[in-house]
């Protein structure tokens, strides 16, 4: 279990059990860690406004204020990182701060397996700065259907359309346009598709297995960088 999943783990492990709390010593057996990492992630999720607080003496431990915590929510993957897209736009604000600490309140609100999809979507979305294009496009009534395969007409610059099938893979968000990574299989190779020239898009019902970006080894150049959710 990597960190991020580690901290939203234990606000839904404190949650369960408030008012009694869990020592450290309890917690590091639980997620498998030093009581001294339990530590340091307890005082990072305080420090970003989460409302833990210690409580004293031999069956003390610490404690999850519920009055002042989200209960879970159904807050979609996709919703979520369509949060974190419009909070990138103020990363130059005096905001940039506060919204970074509530967007992290709302993901601890979340199941776990929801957060782990939108961390997934979003590794797959790299933008060039904090300049974020319009709304996404919706790709057969997702943002991006990961795992199934698209009819898609495509013009090209002199506006000749053709079809071809895609499997998505991501996004590049670079100035006022997005841009589709995807599998292309009339070309059995991945191809970015200017987002605003796809002009039908038509669900198939094949699905197949997800393939990574890195498995199909696209070279995203250093100045885009992949969203993150805090």
């Amino acid at each position: 279990m990597n960190r991020t999943d580690r901290l939203y783990a234990l606000v839904e492990e404190l949650r369960a059990v408030s008012p009694r709390p869990r020592s450290a010593r309890w917690l590091a057996r639980r997620f498998e860690v030093s009581v001294r990492t339990v530590e340091r992630d307890i005082s990072a999720l305080q420090q970003s406004g989460t409302p833990v607080y210690a409580e004293t003496g031999r069956t003390g431990g610490y404690c999850l204020d519920r009055s002042h915590t989200l209960p879970p929510v159904n807050l979609t993957p996709e919703e979520a990182v369509a949060m974190a897209l419009a909070l990138r736009g103020m990363a130059r604000t005096p905001f940039r701060h506060p919204a970074a600490s509530a967007l992290r309140k709302l993901l601890a609100a979340m199941r776990p397996e929801d957060v782990a999809v939108a961390h997934d979507l979003a590794d797959r979305i790299h933008l060039a700065g904090d300049v974020v294009p319009g709304a996404l496009p919706r790709l057969g009534g997702a943002a991006l259907p990961v795992g199934c395969v698209l009819r898609i007409g495509y013009a090209d610059r002199h506006g000749a359309v053709t079809a071809r099938d895609i499997e998505p893979l991501g996004y590049v968000g670079i100035h006022e346009k997005w841009y589709l990574i995807a599998w292309c299989r009339l070309r059995e190779s991945v191809r970015i598709f200017r987002a605003d020239r796809i002009s039908t898009v038509t669900p198939t019902r094949e699905t197949v297995r997800p393939r990574t970006l890195e498995e199909v080894r696209l070279d995203i150049p250093h100045r885009l960088r992949p969203l993150t959710l805090g």
